[in-house]
C-alpha cells in the first residue's frame, strides 16, 4: 500500500496516519485503530512527522521494539481495546537512511467483531475514520454495527406484537403464481398460506406457538403503513431523470398509497422500468424470441442487490435513478464484507438472508457471491465503463452507479422514448457526470494516494485536456491539491 522509502510523497488521509511518538506510544493511537478498523483499514505510522506543507516525514524512534512490544501488550488488554484483529505481520520495523519508524497496517474489522472500541464502553469509544482525522461514532452507527454483528441476519426476527393482517395477500397470490412458473412441482405448491410463508420463513412461531410476520416477510409482502411501525425510515424510490430540467420525469415512491408500498412489489415495478430502454437484439431460440440479455440479468441483479442488502432501520431509504446514460442504486448500510472480496466473488454475506432465499426461489439474484462479479463482467463485455461503487459512512450507505459509455470505436444503440440514438465513443465525455467522474478521483486517490493527468485520464476514460480541467476544477472546489509542475506535476487528496 506504501512505498516505504518515498514516504514523503504520501499525506495523512483516510488511510494513512502519522504520529511523531518521540515521547513513546501516543494514547491517540487507540482511537486511531479503532477508527480505521470500523472503517476501511488502514495504516499507523510511528515515528514519522507531518511538516507544515503536509508532507511526511521520518523522524528516527530510538527504540521501536520496545515502543512494539508496549503496543502489543496493550492491544491485548481487553480493558483497553474491545479485540485485537492484528497479526505479528501487521505491525514492522523499517529503516529509511539510517533512521527507524513503524508501521502498523490495521484491516477492516469482520462485521462479528464490530464496533471495535476502546476503554470498555462502545457507546463512548468507537470511532471511525473521515478524511484526516478520527470521530467518535453516533449511537445509530454502533446500533447498526452491533446488528450486523449477530449471526442471525437482521430479517429473521419474528415481530411478535404484528398479526398476519398487516400483509398484503395479493402480494403473496403473485409471489406464488411466479414462484409456480419458475419451480413448477415444489413441495410447497399445495400448501395455505400460512404454511407456505412458515415455509418461506415469512413467518414465524413465538414462544407460545403464535404464528407472527418475521421482519423478511413484513418487508417482502407487507403493507408500506405496517412496515414503517417497525423501520420508521422505510423508503422505496425509483427516479428516471431524462429531464435536467426537471427533478425527475418519471416516479415510484412506496409511501404513495396507490400500491402496496413492499419491496416485492417495487422490485418488479422498478425492474420493468430499468429495462424499457434497454436494446433487445433479435434472437431465437426453439422459435421463441428471446428478450433477455446478459444486461437485462446485471440489471435485475444489482436492484435485487439493493433490496436485499439494505440496512432497512438506516437513514435515507432505497433510491434507485435512472438516467439516459446511467442506472445508479443507492442503498442504507455499509459492506458486511470487503469491497473486494465481493467484485471477486465467491463469499456471499446478505444483510437479509431470508430474503435472498425469498427472491431466490422466484429466480431473482444469482447465485451466493456471483452477483457484483457478474455486472462487472456484463458491462466489460460490453465495453462500458467500469461500474463505480462508492461506500460512505454518516450514515452508512452504499452506491452503485451504471454508466453506458465505450472504450473504443463500437456503437451501442439505445432506445429513449422510443426512439433508438446512437452513442458514439467521440460523445463519451457526456455519458458520465461530472460527478461521478470526481467520486472516481476521489476513490482513486484514497488507494493510491497520488496520481498524474494520464493516469486520472485513463482512469474516467477523457483525453487529458480533459482531465486536466476536471482536476482543476476540483482544486478549486478543495477536493484536492496539485504538485510539482508540468510532467512531474501529481494530485492528492487536500
Amino acid at each position: 500500500m506504501i512505498d516505504f522509502n518515498n514516504i514523503e510523497k504520501y499525506r495523512e488521509n483516510n488511510r494513512i496516519e502519522a504520529k511523531k511518538a518521540l515521547g513513546g506510544l501516543p494514547n491517540s493511537i487507540w482511537e486511531t485503530y479503532s477508527a480505521f478498523a470500523n472503517s476501511f483499514g488502514g495504516v499507523i505510522l510511528l515515528g514519522v512527522e507531518e511538516y507544515k506543507d503536509k508532507s511526511l516525514h521520518v523522524v528516527n524512534l530510538p527504540e521501536p521494539e520496545n515502543m512494539i512490544t508496549e503496543f502489543w501488550n496493550t492491544i491485548n488488554n481487553p480493558k483497553k481495546v474491545s479485540v485485537n484483529i492484528l497479526s505479528d505481520k501487521n505491525v514492522t520495523i523499517h529503516e529509511v537512511d539510517g533512521s527507524r519508524f513503524i508501521s502498523i497496517e490495521v484491516p477492516r474489522a469482520n462485521r462479528s467483531d464490530k464496533p471495535v472500541y476502546i476503554d470498555g464502553n462502545p457507546l463512548t469509544g468507537s470511532y471511525r475514520r473521515n478524511g484526516e482525522g478520527d470521530y467518535r461514532c453516533t449511537k445509530e452507527e454502533i446500533h447498526a454495527m452491533t446488528r450486523d454483528a449477530s449471526v442471525k441476519t437482521q430479517d429473521m426476527l419474528v415481530l411478535e406484537e404484528m398479526g398476519l393482517e398487516v400483509l398484503d395477500y395479493d402480494s403473496v397470490r403473485r409471489y406464488r403464481i411466479r414462484m409456480k412458473n419458475y419451480r413448477p412441482g415444489h413441495v410447497w405448491e399445495e400448501l395455505e398460506d400460512e404454511e407456505f410463508l412458515y415455509r418461506l420463513g415469512a413467518l414465524g412461531r413465538t414462544s407460545d406457538g403464535k404464528m407472527r410476520p418475521t421482519a423478511a416477510g413484513l418487508l417482502m409482502f407487507g403493507y408500506e403503513y405496517e412496515i414503517v411501525k417497525e423501520y420508521p425510515n422505510y423508503f422505496l424510490d425509483y427516479q428516471e431523470r431524462f429531464d435536467e430540467d426537471n427533478r425527475w420525469t418519471d416516479r415510484i415512491v412506496s409511501s404513495s398509497g396507490d400500491w402496496s408500498g413492499n419491496i416485492y412489489d417495487f422490485y418488479f415495478r422498478v425492474y420493468n422500468k430499468l429495462v424499457q430502454d434497454v436494446k433487445v437484439p433479435f434472437k431465437l431460440e426453439g422459435g421463441d424470441r428471446i428478450d433477455d440479455t446478459p444486461v437485462h440479468k446485471a440489471l435485475r441483479e444489482a436492484l435485487a442487490n439493493c433490496l436485499i442488502n439494505a440496512d432497512y432501520y438506516g437513514r435515507q431509504g432505497i433510491v434507485i435513478i435512472k438516467r439516459k446514460d446511467s442506472f445508479c442504486f443507492s442503498n442504507p448500510g455499509g459492506f458486511r464484507i470487503d469491497v473486494e472480496t465481493a467484485k471477486s466473488g465467491g463469499v456471499s454475506d446478505p444483510r437479509n438472508a431470508a430474503l435472498f432465499k425469498m427472491f431466490n426461489l422466484v429466480d431473482v439474484g444469482e447465485r451466493a457471491g456471483s452477483g457484483i462479479p457478474n455486472i462487472f463482467y456484463v458491462w466489460k463485455k460490453q465495453g462500458w465503463f467500469a461500474p463505480m461503487i462508492e461506500e460512505s459512512f454518516e450514515p452508512e450507505r452504499i452506491v452503485l452507479s451504471l454508466h453506458i459509455g465505450e472504450g473504443d470505436d463500437k456503437k451501442v444503440a439505445i432506445k429513449s422514448s422510443d426512439k433508438k440514438v446512437a452513442i458514439k465513443s467521440s460523445d463519451k465525455k457526456s455519458l458520465i457526470k461530472t460527478e461521478v467522474k470526481k467520486m472516481a478521483i476521489i476513490e482513486y486517490l484514497t488507494e493510491k494516494v497520488t496520481a498524474k493527468t494520464v493516469e486520472i485520464a485513463g482512469l474516467v476514460g477523457v483525453k487529458e485536456a480533459r482531465a486536466r480541467k476536471l482536476l482543476s476544477e476540483m482544486a478549486e472546489e478543495g477536493i484536492i491539491v496539485a504538485e510539482g509542475a508540468n510532467r512531474n506535476r501529481y494530485y492528492r487528496l487536500k
